[in-house]
């Protein structure tokens, strides 16, 4: 296998060092790594950024530095890695509001038109991994994924990643096998997939 560009978006919005999505992208670091990829980390837990609250400035305005620099990764990056905790169904706001910042047309779509699956980030690879309280089953089933199926297609897919995979966590809180499931991470950033 290659050598590839590895960014792991750490997307927990909390820094106390004792929640799982940071030892789940510390993993995947260390996995990928140890097999020769090239990986950065990004941290939203430790960036600070304004939220959108216009059009206009979604399409002109000027990003803040730190998304001006977590542009410059994902332009870097062959393979994308987003890991996040399930809040109210969805992903956490300022992750959202993160993706919001990064993905404006100037930085997605340059001078192209915007259109599905035409982004100037086409040819990246990603992969999104959800921890939940909940049961992945149910999530799936239940809640039919939404807040998943938005992510993957509805703003990667759009932006131009290709193909987006996602790993599901539930029941997170009281799983006895949080050390295989590092393992499996750590496995997953080995194959950078």
């Amino acid at each position: 296998m290659s050598r590839r560009r590895i960014l792991i978006l750490d997307g927990h919005p909390d820094r106390d060092p004792g929640r799982f999505c940071h030892a789940l992208a510390a993993a995947y670091a260390r996995g990928g790594a140890g097999a020769g990829h090239i990986v950065h980390r990004v941290n939203l837990s430790e960036m600070e950024f304004p939220t959108l609250a216009t059009r206009e400035d979604w399409e002109s305005g000027t990003p803040c530095p730190a998304v001006l620099a977590f542009q410059d990764e994902l332009a870097w990056a062959e393979h994308l890695v987003i890991i996040y905790p399930l809040w109210l169904g969805s992903m956490p706001a300022r992750l959202k509001a993160l993706l919001e910042q990064a993905f404006r047309p100037s930085f997605a779509f340059g001078d192209a038109p915007v259109a599905p699956g035409r982004g100037r980030l086409k040819g990246r690879s990603a992969r999104i991994i959800v921890t939940m309280g909940m049961p992945a089953l149910v999530y799936r089933t239940v809640f039919f994924g939404h807040s998943l199926k938005a992510l993957k297609g509805g703003i990667l897919g759009f932006v131009g990643f290709g193909p987006v995979r996602d790993t599901v966590l539930g029941g997170i809180e009281s799983r006895p096998d949080r050390e295989r499931l590092l393992k499996r991470i750590g496995a997953m950033g080995g194959r950078a997939a």
